[in-house]
């Protein structure tokens, strides 16, 4: 049984309306906008605050890892933190950020040219040259004393924490957890991973220097509270002019959110993946979307924004195959599940073509064996069909053991969508036994 839905009093909106909403929702969504609402989160958030904030002020070293799943808020956490602080004079004048990226800074040599550039003393290196890497950053360091003596405290943010471990020695993460260990520098190390096992990475010699702090994120939505996010989301801040919009656009997004359509789009995002992230993807297209034409966020919208974001790539693949290959893929599939999942190689498969061509298919074409091992390399560049692992590269091509990358429901769903899909193909291809 349907909810009953209650009626919001329609007011228009004009485009120059429409586009600052868009631009409030896009910004929110788009451009990682740290929420003004962080409860989840507050023991970790006040944890880290603390270890920053006594770093600039009081010039204590530390280190900690932030460690969760990808989409969890770890960066959100930290953004939040640090754009709290900023709003301290004292801390704001002091400290010096440095980012580094795993994926960006490959190597200690790119570490320190980023660390360099970002504390903006490539004019006091200039041609200098260094024995070694602790020697050029505790150079670095060195050069951010102020006359009286007193060094700026330095953080160091490594997000992907993971692929640092896998530099030559380790010795950026040596160096800098040497450092936090010392009393000359002020420097807090924030790593940001999301591998639990990250600490078991660390050598010896490095794991001794650091801390062993680490604050673990985690998601811990329910439903309910995933639904009061995507009401939070939408609805427009009560700075946003005129007031009236705002009162009628959040209660409109109230409703919106009661609809049961919108409830099963909802429920099957969060069984899906329960992060925030990826709620900003289902709304990025019906924002999007909104125009003079089209002013107001609507059930229907969603709904095709969810059936894109559902779409199975492997299952939209299958639309773009030859008959002769969809045979070869059927085939595949009878082939594992009559061996239970062991692999199987081209002879077999051809083998069960020959046998369904000549026995059930009479408005099918049938084709040689060159030409059908010629479709079956094609299905491997499509990379839905791969070389099973362990088995050796070198026997010939016809007798290589393969396994299928398709499940049967998406084989039936790309059966579903073929364009004149021959009816002696679905018959073979939902047959439990193999012919």
């Amino acid at each position: 049984m349907s909810r009953k839905r209650k009626s919001v009093k329609e007011i228009d909106i004009d485009e120059s309306t429409v586009q600052e909403i868009q631009h409030v929702l896009r910004a929110r969504i788009c451009c990682n906008e740290v929420p003004e609402n962080l409860d989840h989160l507050q023991d970790q958030r006040r944890h880290l605050m603390d270890l920053i904030y006594r770093c600039a002020t009081l010039g204590e070293s530390n280190s900690v890892l932030l460690i969760g799943p990808r989409g969890s808020g770890k960066s959100m956490l930290l953004d939040s933190v640090l754009d709290e602080l900023k709003e301290n004079k004292k801390v704001s004048k002091t400290l010096l950020t440095v980012r580094l990226n795993g994926l960006l800074q490959t190597d200690d040599r790119l570490a320190i040219q980023e660390i360099t550039r970002q504390l903006h003393l490539d004019n006091t290196v200039g041609d200098r040259v260094f024995g070694s890497f602790s020697e050029n950053l505790s150079f670095l360091l060195e050069a951010l004393k102020r006359g009286d003596k007193e060094t700026s405290p330095v953080l160091f943010i490594l997000d992907e924490f993971d692929l640092f471990a896998h530099h030559k020695n380790q010795t950026l993460l040596y160096n800098l957890f040497d450092i936090s260990q010392s009393a000359q520098t002020p420097v807090t190390v924030i790593g940001i991973t999301c591998r639990l096992d990250v600490i078991e990475l660390l050598e010896k010699r490095v794991k001794s220097r650091f801390s062993h702090r680490q604050i673990h994120i985690f998601n811990k939505l329910n439903f309910e509270q995933y639904v009061e996010k995507f009401c939070d989301i939408l609805s427009l801040p009560p700075s946003f002019q005129p007031k009236h919009i705002v009162t009628h656009w959040n209660k409109h997004i109230q409703v919106l959110s009661e609809y049961d359509s919108i409830l099963t789009i909802l429920r099957k995002t969060f069984d899906l993946d329960k992060t925030i992230r990826g709620l900003h993807k289902l709304m990025v297209i019906p924002v999007c979307g909104l125009s003079s034409g089209h002013p107001k966020l609507e059930p229907v919208d969603f709904l095709e924004a969810s059936k894109i974001h559902s779409t199975d790539s492997k299952a939209a693949m299958l639309h773009g195959v030859s008959i002769l290959q969809l045979c070869l893929i059927i085939a595949m599939k009878h082939l594992t599940d009559l061996y239970e999942g062991d692999p199987f190689n081209f002879e077999m498969v051809f083998n069960e073509y020959q046998k369904f061509v000549q026995k059930k298919a009479l408005s099918i074409q049938r084709f040689d064996k060159a030409v059908v091992l010629k479709a079956f390399e094609h299905l491997v560049a499509l990379e839905l069909v791969r070389v099973a692992e362990g088995k050796g590269t070198r026997i010939q091509k016809e007798y290589r053991a393969m396994t299928l990358l398709i499940t049967n429901s998406q084989l039936t769903e790309g059966l579903k969508i073929y364009p004149n899909c021959p009816s002696e193909l679905k018959q073979w291809a939902t047959n439990t036994i193999t012919s």
